[in-house]
C-alpha cells in the first residue's frame, strides 16, 4: 500500500456513518456509501465511487514567501448511485469546512481519504455541489518510482504536477483518470508574479498588490493533467493561422499584441480576422525569464508541430495550446499537462513533439486505469519516430530496430508493468511504440492511419483501455492480430525480428 493513500479505516467509516445516521424515513432516499477507491490495479485507493464529477471550480490564493495556499474547491458531481456518504482524495493541508448543497457535512479524514456525510442522502442521477475550504502548505509527493510530484517549490516559484497522484496535494477531488471534468481555476499571487494554468485565460486583475488570473478549461480533463505554474514568467499569446505559419517560416511572423495580458482579450478578434479557410488556434506560452533566450527556437517550432500532428492524427482536440517552460530543476520531468505541457527548462524538439502528441493520446483519449499507460506513452514515443522521419529522413523502421535492440525495452510486457513503480519505465514507451509499429506493418499504411484517426475520433474526450484498443483495431482492420498482442504487447520474451 502506498503510504499517502490512506488507511483501511477509510473503507469502514462510510458504513459506520450510515449506522449512526439511523434509518431513513418513509419516502426518503436510502443511500449507501460510495467506495473509497476504484480498485485501479496499481493505485487501488485512488479515485472514489458513487459519483461522477462534472466540474471543478478552484479558487486558490498563494503566498510564495510563506509557501501557504488557501483554497476553495467547488465540486459539481452527479450521483451514480443513491449516496449516503462519499469520499474525496486529498493529501496534506487542513480542511477548514465542508458543505454539500449548502449544508454542513460531517467529515472524517484518514490519510488522503476524506469521507463526507451530507445532511440528506443524494439520489442516483441527482447533481450535487460540494464546497471544501482548505489551507496550509501543500506537500510534495514521492511516487513509487521515487520521482517527485504534487506541489513543487523552488524559491518564489511553484508548480503543481499530478501524474499519477500529485493533484491531490493541492486540491481535493476524484483523482483517478477515469473521472474527467471541466475546470475553472482562479489563482491569486503577489503582483509581478504570473500564474499559468490549463485552458484559456479569461481575466487578469490586480488589486491591493495581488493579481488574480482566471483560467477556463471547457473540454474534459483528468485531474493528473491539471497544473498551476507560479513564477516571474514571461508570457505571450498569439493565434496560429495558415497565414501566420507561412509568415513565421519566412521569418516574418507578427505578434498579435505586446503582452499576454493585453492579448488575452484580442484572441477572438484575431481569430475573426484570420484568412478564410485557415484554422485559428490560440497559443499561450509562458517561459521563465532565465531561459527565455534558450527557449526561442523551441517556441518557434510549436505551431508547425501542432499543424503536422493535426495532419497526421486529426483535429487538435482542445480550444488552445501552448507550453510552459520553467527552469531546469523545477521538476524532474516534462509532463503533458492539458493544453500546454510543462517543461523543466528548454528541451529537445523531440520532447516537445512527444508532449504535444499526448494532447491526443492521453489527454483527449485518456486511460481507464494506470495499467493502460502504454496507450499514452507508446503512441507519444511513436510520434517521435514519425517526426524524425518527417524532419530528418530517419526511417521509422530504423527507430523501431534501435528500440528492439535496447535491452531495457524488454524488462516486462508494456501492457503489464509489474508494479506502480514501473508504469513509466522503458517498456511502456519503447516497446509500446514497437507494438504500434507492428500493427502498422500488419495492416498497411493507409489502413493504419485511418484506424488511428478513427480511434481518436471515436474515443475523443473519453476513457479507453487496452482491450478497447485491440478490439477497435481488429474490427476496423478486419484482421486477427492476436499474434501481435501475444508476442509484443503481453509476451515475456523478445520475439524474433522479421
Amino acid at each position: 500500500m502506498d503510504k499517502w493513500l490512506g488507511v483501511p479505516l477509510a473503507f469502514l467509516l462510510p458504513l459506520i456513518l450510515v449506522v449512526l445516521s439511523g434509518c431513513a424515513g418513509e419516502g426518503e432516499v436510502r443511500g449507501r456509501p460510495g467506495s473509497a477507491g476504484v480498485r485501479d490495479p496499481y493505485f487501488p485507493r485512488l479515485g472514489n465511487g458513487g459519483y461522477d464529477v462534472q466540474h471543478y471550480g478552484l479558487t486558490l490564493d498563494y503566498v510564495p514567501s510563506t509557501g501557504r495556499l488557501k483554497g476553495i474547491a467547488e465540486i459539481t458531481a452527479r450521483a451514480t448511485q443513491d449516496l449516503s456518504a462519499f469520499n474525496l482524495d486529498f493529501a496534506g493541508m487542513r480542511v477548514d469546512s465542508v458543505t454539500v448543497d449548502g449544508d454542513s457535512a460531517a467529515l472524517h479524514r484518514a490519510g488522503s481519504e476524506l469521507t463526507l456525510r451530507p445532511r440528506d442522502d443524494v439520489a442516483r442521477g441527482d447533481t450535487f455541489r460540494t464546497v471544501v475550504r482548505y489551507s496550509g502548505v501543500p506537500r510534495r509527493i514521492v511516487d513509487p518510482d521515487k520521482s517527485h510530484e504534487g506541489w513543487l517549490v523552488s524559491g518564489q516559484r511553484a508548480v503543481g504536477l499530478g501524474e499519477p497522484t500529485g493533484s491531490m496535494a493541492w486540491f481535493p477531488g476524484n483523482h483517478h483518470p477515469s473521472d474527467k471534468a471541466s475546470y475553472d481555476i482562479r489563482i491569486t499571487v503577489p503582483e509581478g508574479q504570473k500564474a499559468v494554468s490549463n485552458g484559456e485565460l479569461r481575466s487578469e486583475d490586480t488589486k491591493d498588490g495581488r493579481t488574480s488570473f482566471v483560467w477556463h478549461s471547457a473540454q474534459p480533463m483528468a485531474s493528473y493533467l491539471a497544473t498551476v505554474a507560479i513564477g516571474p514568467y514571461k508570457t505571450e499569446a498569439s493565434v496560429r493561422t495558415e497565414k501566420a505559419e507561412k509568415a513565421e517560416k519566412a521569418g516574418k511572423a507578427q505578434k498579435v499584441g505586446e503582452t499576454a495580458e493585453r492579448k488575452a482579450g484580442e484572441t477572438g478578434k484575431a481569430a475573426r480576422t484570420a484568412d478564410q479557410g485557415s484554422t485559428p488556434l490560440p497559443i499561450y506560452n509562458a517561459v521563465d525569464p532565465s531561459v527565455a533566450a534558450d527557449s526561442a527556437r523551441l517556441l518557434a517550432e510549436l505551431p508547425a508541430i501542432v499543424t503536422w500532428q493535426e495532419k497526421t492524427f486529426g483535429p487538435y482536440p482542445f480550444s488552445s495550446t501552448g507550453v510552459i517552460i520553467g527552469r531546469k530543476g523545477d521538476s524532474q520531468y516534462a509532463l503533458e499537462t492539458q493544453n500546454r505541457p510543462f517543461l523543466p527548462g528548454p528541451t529537445s524538439v523531440a520532447t516537445l513533439v512527444h508532449e504535444m502528441a499526448h494532447q491526443w493520446f492521453g489527454n483527449s483519449v485518456t486511460p481507464k486505469s494506470w495499467r493502460d499507460m502504454w496507450l499514452n506513452e507508446g503512441f507519444a514515443e511513436y510520434t517521435e519516430w514519425l517526426w524524425a522521419e518527417h524532419t530528418e529522413k530517419i526511417p521509422v523502421r530504423q527507430s523501431f530496430e534501435e528500440a528492439y535492440e535496447d535491452d531495457e525495452n524488454w524488462a516486462f510486457p508494456p501492457a503489464e508493468p509489474p508494479s506502480a513503480a514501473h508504469i513509466s519505465n522503458a517498456p511502456v514507451y519503447g516497446r509500446g511504440a514497437m507494438v504500434v509499429h507492428r500493427v502498422r506493418e500488419a495492416v498497411g499504411d493507409a489502413a493504419f492511419f485511418r484506424i488511428v484517426r478513427g480511434w481518436l475520433e471515436t474515443y475523443r474526450y473519453r476513457n479507453a483501455d487496452t482491450n478497447d484498443f485491440t478490439a477497435y483495431v481488429e474490427r476496423e482492420s478486419g484482421r486477427d492480430l492476436g499474434a501481435i498482442w501475444d508476442a509484443w504487447l503481453y509476451g515475456d520474451d523478445r520475439p524474433p525480428l522479421d
